[in-house]
């Protein structure tokens, strides 16, 4: 007996097709399949967490879960290793590339301009002490102008202030330039060069960056600080060099011409970065200078007999070896703050500082040793490089406790203050070694250095540090409650 068709097919297949639309249901089954994957993470987050390329399944409790594919060693989803070198880390900080390699183009020509500015003068009018003293009286002006420009700093913004001050600085420069080149009176060179004073601080500008982007981490603020004094020191090694090249490579003019080009087009893309900039803290009356707050004016103090420590071994070792020999210290220096920057923060920063002072101290022996024991200049060489493997760690050390002693609205200030005083520093250890080069000899004259920094260390034992451990509380507390 036939089995007839319709009996072995309840619903044949041809049905859909000879009525399409007289079943609207089981068309809207698959378009809602099509459709709903979106919300599907939403009640599984743990695919939301981990995207399937980052991710395995796996079965725990019953339930299907996400588990990572990155190692414990690895960061977030990204999949990416998280580097063991602190300034990878540091310079992994969202914009800090930008605004750092800004700040290095624009600090380059601070270590170019006084060189630049004495080879310029002196061929032209034939006298290093006119080339001298003009270079002595901007930096006196800057001594004097650079608190207030930070000051402007902290109370109006970095974009703001640093932009028309590098532009009144460049015209300095640009009008010494032109003065050199037609003969102008003496009295013009040393206004023009005064005119120079509003160059922002750049380093300052940069560490207060740093301090904001990693407030509250102490081991970060130790790596940026670091880091910035080996620019510091890179910056014054390759400044020099470059400006003696340029000046007898092509014209007198020529350094301080691309000094000037360097430092507008470098503070031009510094002052772009504005998502990095601090913001300006609004003052509702009248704040105190830092020089008030208690301990702030023994550091001052220390860096001022640091800076003499640098003045006066410039000119001791360029009356007896030579400029060239300098670089060996600044490397030195360099390469100390870099290792210095992978350590650990100190818990306290005061017996650090005293130890580092302790440390240049006796490693600034070395060089008066090797002097007065008439050893060959190779040996003196090594002497000085190992004599600058103190000086990065100083100077780390101090602009921590600046930083831990300023109050966070005054911190360009606060750090322009600490370079204001490095600066007098070097202008009376310049003034000294000199006196003692000419009066007892370029041996004898490098006792000036290892005297000065045995004057740092004192003070900075005698002074009062009350306000060193005070700050650290204190933007704590502003800390949590702008939290």
């Amino acid at each position: 007996m036939p089995i007839s068709p319709t009996a072995a097919h309840p619903e044949p297949v041809p049905r859909p097709k000879a009525a399409p639309r007289s079943e609207p249901v089981p068309r809207p089954v698959p378009s809602r399949r099509a459709v709903m994957p979106r919300p599907v993470p939403a009640t599984r987050p743990d695919r939301a967490v981990a995207p399937p390329s980052t991710a395995l399944l796996a079965v725990a409790g019953g339930q299907l879960v996400a588990a990572p594919r990155s190692a414990p060693g690895r960061t977030g989803g990204a999949g990416r290793r998280r580097s063991s070198n602190p300034y990878l880390r540091l310079l992994a900080t969202p914009g800090a590339r930008a605004f750092t390699a800004g700040n290095l183009i624009a600090r380059l020509p601070m270590g170019m301009f006084s060189v630049s500015a004495v080879i310029m003068i002196a061929g032209s009018r034939g006298s290093y002490a006119l080339a001298g003293a003009v270079t002595a009286t901007g930096l006196a002006a800057t001594a004097v102008v650079a608190p207030f420009t930070a000051r402007l700093v902290d109370r109006f913004g970095q974009a703001r202030v640093a932009v028309p001050a590098t532009a009144l600085a460049v015209l300095g420069s640009l009008a010494l330039v032109l003065c050199v080149h037609y003969e102008a009176p003496a009295w013009t060179l040393f206004a023009a060069y005064a005119a120079t004073a509003t160059t922002p601080n750049t380093g300052g500008m940069s560490r207060a960056r740093w301090a904001h982007l990693h407030r509250g981490d102490p081991a970060a603020l130790h790596t940026a600080n670091s880091f910035e004094q080996a620019a510091d020191e890179l910056c014054f090694m390759l400044g020099p060099v470059l400006a003696a090249t340029l000046c007898g490579a092509l014209f007198p003019e020529a350094g301080t011409l691309v000094g000037a080009v360097l430092l507008m087009s470098g503070v031009l893309v510094f002052a772009a970065q504005r998502a990095t900039e601090p913001p300006v803290t609004p003052r509702t009356g009248t704040v105190a200078s830092p020089l008030r707050t208690p301990g702030v004016p023994a550091l001052l103090a220390v860096f001022l007999a640091t800076g003499a420590v640098f003045g006066a071994l410039e000119v001791v070792s360029i009356a007896h070896a030579g400029g060239a020999i300098l670089a060996l210290q600044a490397a030195g220096s360099c390469a100390a703050g870099l290792v210095y920057g992978s350590l650990r923060p100190a818990r306290n920063v005061r017996l650090r500082l005293l130890l580092c002072l302790a440390g240049m101290t006796a490693l600034m022996s070395l060089p008066l040793l090797a002097a007065t024991g008439s050893a060959s200049l190779p040996i003196l060489a090594l002497c000085l490089l190992v004599a600058g493997a103190a000086t990065a760690p100083t100077m780390v050390t101090g602009m921590t406790l600046v930083q831990r002693s300023t109050r966070p609205e005054q911190l360009n200030e606060g750090m322009t203050l600490a370079v204001t005083a490095l600066l007098g520093g070097i202008a009376a250890g310049a003034a000294a070694g000199g006196w003692l080069v000419e009066h007892a000899g370029t041996a004898t004259g490098y006792a000036a250095p290892m005297s000065a920094a045995a004057l740092a260390l004192v003070i900075a034992g005698a002074g009062p540090w009350t306000g060193a451990t005070r700050p650290t509380r204190t933007t704590r507390s502003r800390a949590s409650r702008a939290v």
